[in-house]
């Protein structure tokens, strides 16, 4: 690809034939006067969808939908959770500006996307850059981003910008013309250098925001694609980036381009409900006449047929344990043409589905309908019994309104259609065990660098919104790929009102105004201590306070990186953008301490996962003054000294963080996060010897990765040769960084002659590399490696005994200098062929 961008000028190149060592033929290009620098071309997967629940009833979406500015939803969690609709209801919809999209695709065909695409379109704009043919070794682009096969930037496009629909929701900011630009075909797949070229083209197309749902785990800001993100934004378009699914991973885990400095990370919060697509079904007083609709799920077996019958319950108790789990009395009349009403039995008791669906057939049963026993699920009902013709499940809180209508005495028929032709519903389950907490899946930060990320955070968990219409139309998605098009949504909705789009005062307004939100260790909600701002940011977005509020705050967070490179005093300065004069009192809130490290007992460091280990310790703040009187239309500086816990095991590294709060006499609550890490970056080694969470040799036998013992011998087909033998094992060389590497080398030393020349590295003879090394911008997840015989120069070794050398750069380290390298040395293997 040629890159003739205006804030990027370049080019990306494949390498012609299998003699050229890559390295080399790198380090030459490198060494051009022209170039200024090379990178990889990275693979990038966008997230695959993986939908809860999908709609499948095309033949009722085909139907016009009107555009509107505005909106009539009533109860669409995400809006309300963030505040969204309070603009709506003022009529505030994004109206004129221009959200460019880079992701899969989009089924711009959908009604409740336009219909359409080009001017006048609510998709209006765009380009496909890697063209539809999955199969062809190079992109072959062409101008249409339409996407009927991925979903992901259909999905994404709805949360943005969708138009009132069946389901009775919009997008947060319905009145935006959005663009697309494609960077995938079918199979999701694509490369940095694609990603590189929809920024541009979206910065260069006239996208007042420009936001994207995919990352690569490499979480530095010199990363190239975070390098043009930060280009972008600081060029006055805010770029709003998806840091990622990897929550469960814990600290230090965003991936990039979300870590760029400019940039602006979201992180997920759970919906407070659990949206749920089901099939329509109706019942009403009597005959059925004035139906009202209900949700159910069909089950097995299903119904096949319209059914029109009154509903007969087992019970009049909306909580009986055991409806029809024994023979029903001889009172019961002919069940043979009702649809019979019962509750699913308690998980792990004697009683089944079967036995109840049995008694019921007892009577001559044969529809049933059963409710579940909370409304946290609508679980499918199946029942192997030749009597019975159809099966399905509703809510709890269905059944419920079934008994207390029967209770009183009235007759009530229902009505279900065959499964293929009923319409459908959406129905909010309960979600109170995890809903408004952060999501469990959500990528913590901070960065390589130690800045805030992610900045905030907004619903990303079990969102329903656009589907492309060949997969069912509408569908239920959760990551933080549906967080970061809402808050995009959410900074068009703040510049129309507030009338700018400067990245860092929309950043500063929605992260003064955001909810932090209590630690949710995955079991238990802690509401003595706040979530780590590594893991949400200043909170959740509250995007009315966000539009409204007369204070902007000069920062939006402060990072006081590492002990190395601490420094306690710092400022910032309050603008007061109101009529009267305010005085905003100061305070400092903490939030919960965590160490990046488990203490092992021993010299190597326990690397960690969510929830890391927390500590009982805090930063200590002071202000030069505890209150600060801004004039109207003025501003002030505030200067505060932040004192790093104490007592704490630095070599594990804390992450201390909280809040600076400020309580304004206008009511106005705001908040400034901040973090540090006590200890030091630099001397933590970023390679170490061990088996969990280091570095060691196994082999590819099974999926165990358990160490091998020393001297082991290996017997492969030799590379290059007719041997073909199945069953073959290799070595392994399995790393795991305890940070992020800056650089990784693994080499191939050789304990028994080979006639191979060597190269001095670090008091080591090394004959070469194992192949794809060195790698740089490593992520801590690992970059293992299995070995067939062959350098990364394409040299088969001869057979002997070898060991493995590792050794990566430190962070803050210097590539230059060797004493800035951790090294560590495998057990020897003995290599031999099989011919």
């Amino acid at each position: 690809m040629d890159f003739k961008f205006q804030l990027f000028k370049g080019a990306s190149f494949h390498l012609k034939g299998n003699a050229t060592d890559p390295e080399v033929a790198a380090g030459k290009i490198a060494g051009q006067s022209r170039v200024k620098t090379v990178w990889p071309v990275r693979k990038i997967s966008f997230p695959k969808p993986d939908a809860q629940f999908v709609g499948n009833n095309v033949s009722e979406l085909l139907r016009h939908v009107k555009r509107q500015d505005d909106s009539n939803e009533n109860g669409f969690t995400p809006h309300i959770m963030t505040q969204v609709d309070k603009l709506h209801a003022e009529g505030y919809t994004g109206k004129g500006l221009r959200i460019g999209l880079v992701d899969t695709g989009v089924d711009y065909k959908h009604p409740a996307l336009g219909g359409c695409f080009g001017k006048g379109c609510l998709v209006e704009y765009g380009y496909d850059f890697n063209g539809d043919n999955d199969t062809s070794p190079v992109p072959i682009p062409d101008p249409d981003p339409y996407d009927d096969c991925v979903g992901h930037g259909t999905h994404v496009a709805g949360i943005i910008a969708a138009q009132m629909n069946e389901y009775n929701f919009t997008g947060a900011a319905p009145g935006v013309t959005l663009g697309m630009y494609k960077a995938t075909g079918c199979g999701g797949q694509t490369t940095n250098e694609i990603l590189i070229a929809g920024f541009n083209a979206a910065f260069e197309d006239g996208s007042d925001i420009i936001s994207c749902s995919a990352g690569d785990d490499s979480g530095w800001s010199s990363d190239p694609w975070a390098i043009i993100a930060s280009r972008i934004a600081a060029a006055g378009v805010p770029v709003v980036v998806a840091p990622g699914n990897s929550g469960n991973l814990g600290l230090w885990y965003p991936s990039t381009p979300a870590s760029g400095v400019n940039v602006t990370a979201v992180g997920s919060v759970e919906n407070t409900v659990l949206p749920t697509l089901l099939k329509a079904a109706t019942f009403g007083p009597g005959n059925g006449t004035g139906a009202e609709r209900f949700g159910i799920r069909y089950g097995t077996p299903t119904y096949q047929v319209n059914v029109t019958l009154p509903l007969w319950s087992v019970s009049n108790n909306a909580t009986s344990e055991t409806d029809a789990c024994g023979a029903l009395p001889d009172s019961t009349p002919d069940l043979a043409n009702k649809v019979v009403l019962l509750r699913m039995p308690t998980s792990g008791s004697t009683c089944t589905q079967a036995i109840q669906a049995g008694n019921v057939a007892a009577k001559g049963g044969q529809y049933l309908l059963w409710y579940s026993q909370s409304n946290g699920s609508i679980p499918v009902a199946y029942v192997a019994n030749e009597s019975i013709k159809a099966v399905a499940t509703t809510s709890s809180e269905q059944g419920a309104k079934f008994i207390s209508l029967l209770n009183k005495g009235d007759t009530i028929t229902v009505n279900i259609d065959d499964s293929t032709s009923a319409g459908q519903l959406v129905h909010n389950l309960d979600n109170s065990a995890i809903g408004g907490y952060m999501s469990f899946t959500s990528s913590w930060g901070p960065t390589q660098e130690i800045d805030v990320k992610p900045q905030f955070s907004t619903p990303g968990g079990d969102i329903l919104s656009t589907y492309p219409l060949a997969l069912g139309g509408y569908a239920i998605l959760s990551g933080t790929s549906m967080s970061t098009p809402l808050l995009a949504a959410i900074f068009a909705l703040v510049a129309e009102v507030r009338g700018t789009l400067d990245p860092q005062v929309l950043r500063s307004l929605v992260s003064a105004t955001a909810k932090p939100l209590v630690w949710f260790d995955g079991q238990v909600a802690h509401d003595d201590i706040l979530a780590p701002v590594p893991q949400q940011g200043a909170g959740i977005a509250q995007v009315w306070d966000a539009a409204h509020t007369s204070t902007i705050l000069s920062e939006s967070s402060f990072s006081f990186n590492d002990s190395d490179h601490f420094v306690g005093e710092r400022s910032f300065s309050i603008q007061n953008t109101a009529q009267e004069d305010v005085t905003y009192v100061l305070g400092h809130t903490k939030a919960l301490t965590m160490y990046t490290f488990a203490d092992s007992g021993g010299p190597v460091l326990d690397t960690t996962y969510f929830p890391n280990p927390t500590a009982d310790g805090w930063a200590e703040l002071a202000f030069v003054s505890d209150q600060v009187t801004v004039p109207a239309g003025g501003s002030s500086k505030v200067t505060f000294t932040l004192t790093p816990p104490q007592n704490l095991n630095a070599t594990l590294l804390p992450i201390y963080n909280g809040y600076v709060t400020l309580n304004s006499t206008k009511g106005e609550s705001l908040v400034l996060p901040y973090l540090g890490v006590l200890g030091s970056l630099y001397n933590t080694p970023v390679v170490q010897a061990g088996y969990d969470g280091g570095v060691y040799l196994t082999n590819t036998d099974g999926h165990f990765n358990i160490p091998v013992a020393a001297n082991t011998t290996f017997t492969l087909n030799r590379p290059g040769s007719n041997s073909s033998a199945s069953g073959v094992v290799y070595p392994k060389l399995s790393i795991s960084p305890t940070l992020n590497a800056p650089q990784l080398r693994a080499d191939v030393v050789a304990l028994t002659d080979t006639g191979l020349p060597t190269t001095e590295w670090k008091g080591y003879d090394i004959i070469g590399s194992l192949s794809g090394f060195p790698i740089t911008l490593v992520p801590r997840n690992g970059a293992s490696s299995y070995f067939n015989g062959m350098l990364d120069d394409r040299t088969v070794i001869p057979e002997g005994t070898y060991k493995f050398v590792t050794s990566g750069v430190r962070v803050f380290g210097d590539a230059s200098k060797e004493e800035d390298w951790d090294i560590v040395e495998s057990v020897p293997f003995v290599l031999k062929y099989l011919s």
